[in-house]
């Protein structure tokens, strides 16, 4: 008896999915094509951006080649092209190596263009931004105006930021540059005794005090 009970009982639970499935599986189809769309949709956007990077890296090493080379005035649009065109840290790359290309090459201004547009794109890492202002720093040290340049510097001096050695070094220079021997001695004297920073920077503060006369 209990067997006869027992197939009712899967006879109705079957018609009672059928009839689920009648009334539903527009819905159910529609739902698994667009997990199956979603999925091969990530996969195609992932493939591509690996392809895209393959590509880019591709490319920033035929820069350097052209460095290696000697044709410097190629490499140059080279990595400028690809700053312009890249995405993320081969852009940044591709923009630090143009700049410095450029002030080897002579072209300061050109340098320095560059190094201030990387230092105030917000877009951009706070560390890349600070590694540009420095790298600014060490070209405008020779021209432009010294007391503005310890302004543009000052952020980064604190003791929290990871360039603050360099950027202490920096400050010094220029604010001896512009006559203001005081100023310039706290700045040496500050970098000397600072254990995190550099041996190389501590002992250059240290020669700089020395010069000054303490």
């Amino acid at each position: 008896m209990s067997d006869i009970f027992q197939e009712v009982d899967e006879e109705l639970r079957r018609d009672k999915l059928a009839k689920l499935w009648e009334r539903h599986r527009l819905h159910l189809i529609l739902l698994v094509v667009a997990v199956i769309v979603g999925i091969s949709g990530y996969t195609g956007w992932t493939q591509y951006q690996l392809s895209q990077r393959q590509a880019e890296g591709a490319r920033f090493a035929a820069a350097l080649d052209l460095v290696r080379g000697g044709n410097e005035k190629a490499a140059i649009d080279a990595f400028a092209d690809l700053a312009n065109s890249a995405g993320g840290g081969h852009a940044v790359l591709a923009k630090l190596e143009e700049a410095a290309l450029k002030a080897r090459g002579g072209d300061s201004a050109g340098a320095l263009a560059l190094y201030d547009q990387m230092a105030s794109d917000s877009s951009l890492d706070p560390q890349y931004r600070d590694a540009a202002t420095l790298l600014y720093a060490r070209i405008a040290l020779d021209q432009g105006d010294a007391k503005s340049l310890v302004d543009r510097l000052q952020p980064l001096t604190g003791a929290d930021n990871p360039w603050h050695a360099e950027a202490l070094e920096f400050t010094g220079l220029a604010q001896l540059k512009s006559g203001d021997k005081d100023s310039a001695r706290q700045s040496f004297q500050r970098l000397a005794g600072d254990k995190s920073a550099p041996a190389g920077a501590r002992t250059r503060a240290n020669q700089m005090l020395a010069a000054l006369g303490q």
